[in-house]
């Protein structure tokens, strides 16, 4: 039975692995890209109904095309996020496979590169590149037992407030997941509890500019590294309703009761760290220091921005910050439904070659694995602070192109000496078959931004 032969082998049909379609084809790198679902599923089927994008669409988009019918300042729906991914892998003729399966990669014995065994059958390539990035494994906290509550469920299985049986939620989690989710199931009547842990509360706008532009001018999307024990930390914002600032006393306002961080559960009850008024401090202190900073780039460089002294006034704590609560009887409080809105994991079982650690995370360098013709595609923080986003991927995937073509270029190299055995040629002309130019370096074209 024959088997394929491809240069390069991409996983993943999403934001990452088409960023990495476009610039192979920009150097006219043979690959395919392999989609186990749809292009962009994830936006499509695993998330909820209401959601838009956390940037507005002129920040978070490909460079070589706008999102069709939004303003600059608007932020995209699910489904337009969605389509728009489609779209463009149709613009740049990406050779995506939809519906095969990866469902192992392993280094070819005695062969160059891979043999990758998917539910269409087997190809040979002589690179991978895993682009399917962190979300694929919900992480639900071994906490609450099953069966301890009616339901509990993860943020990627929630829909809307209808889908939940009746009665009052326990949101576990502050993300920007976290935060909308409780702020729709509140509006939409129920009794809601939120449990906040440590989290960044960027300002939605500030001076006349969204925070994106803020993180631009003040170069924090390039910072290559998180601070120190920050690498988990969530992010407080949110894009729902033209796109607000999160506050958390506004959602105790709203009739939301906070508590902090959900540590252990016993006999139906559970008990939360004694740490909500620590959070909440600590995300005001993140706002008011970006405040600052955007404060001090205006002065330094004379722009005319407005003031927005109001954007300081963070108001009083809320009594369940003052008094909290510590322990909750969910059956007394009426929760039928805990949902985790607790984020993700990767999984590379299917990646059977010396790239991952211990714990089955990406041993990596920008992208670059340790094994050998292995790399990764659309990882937090792969290069910089911006990697997750849809910009971020598209630099980052460029990057990682220009190392295939090196590689490449060593292995033409390679096949293209002349034969030890036979006697050389003059010098005057090159050895038939090579290259004029060996450099295994990408040209200038394709140089390294």
């Amino acid at each position: 039975m024959s088997v394929e032969e491809i240069e390069v082998v991409v996983v993943g049909g999403g934001q990452a692995g088409i960023a990495m379609s476009e610039h192979l084809g920009d150097r006219a790198v043979p690959h395919v890209v392999l989609e186990r679902h749809r292009v962009a599923e994830r936006w499509r089927s695993e998330r909820w109904d209401s959601l838009v994008t956390n940037g507005p669409v002129w920040h978070d988009r490909f460079p070589g095309l706008e999102f069709p019918g939004l303003a600059p300042e608007d932020f995209a729906t699910k489904d337009q996020v969605a389509d728009y991914l489609a779209d463009y892998a149709e613009k740049i003729g990406a050779p995506i496979r939809c519906g095969v399966e990866v469902t192992s990669v392993r280094r070819r014995p005695g062969g160059r590169g891979f043999r990758v065994r998917t539910s269409d059958g087997d190809i040979h390539a002589r690179y991978v590149v895993a682009a399917t990035g962190p979300f694929q494994k919900p992480v639900v906290p071994p906490i609450i037992p099953e069966g301890a509550v009616p339901y509990q469920l993860h943020s990627s299985a929630y829909r809307n407030p209808a889908q939940l049986p009746e009665g009052a939620v326990l949101v576990v989690g502050s993300g920007s997941s976290g935060v909308q989710i409780a702020d729709e199931l509140r509006a939409a009547g129920r009794q809601v509890y939120l449990s906040v842990g440590p989290h960044d509360r960027p300002p939605r706008r500030y001076r006349g500019h969204d925070f994106v532009w803020w993180l631009g001018v003040l170069g924090k999307w390039e910072a290559a590294t998180p601070p120190q024990g920050a690498e988990h930390v969530t992010i407080a914002v949110s894009g729902a309703h033209g796109g607000h600032t999160v506050d958390f006393r506004t959602l105790a306002a709203r009739g939301i009761t906070l508590v902090g961080r959900t540590e252990s559960f016993d006999a139906g009850t559970v008990r939360f760290a004694p740490d909500l008024r620590d959070n909440i401090a600590r995300g005001d202190a993140d706002h008011l220091a970006l405040l600052d900073e955007a404060d001090a780039y205006i002065e330094r460089n004379g722009l005319d921005l407005p003031e927005e002294p109001q954007a300081r006034e963070l108001g009083e704590y809320p009594e369940s910050v003052t008094d909290p609560v510590l322990e909750l009887d969910l059956a007394a409080a009426g929760i039928t439904t805990v949902l985790w809105a607790t984020g993700f994991t990767a999984d590379y079982s299917w990646l059977q070659v010396d790239a991952l650690d211990a714990d089955g995370r990406p041993r990596h360098q920008r992208g670059v694995s340790s094994e050998p013709g292995v790399y990764f595609m659309g990882l937090p923080w792969q290069s910089r602070r911006g990697s997750s986003f849809i910009w971020g991927a598209w630099h980052d995937a460029r990057y990682v192109a220009d190392q295939i073509s090196i590689q490449r270029g060593y292995m033409r190299h390679h096949d293209a000496r002349p034969d030890p055995r036979r006697r050389p040629q003059s010098q005057s002309q090159p050895p038939s078959g090579s290259h004029t130019n060996p450099r295994p370096f990408p040209s200038p074209s394709h140089a390294q931004g």
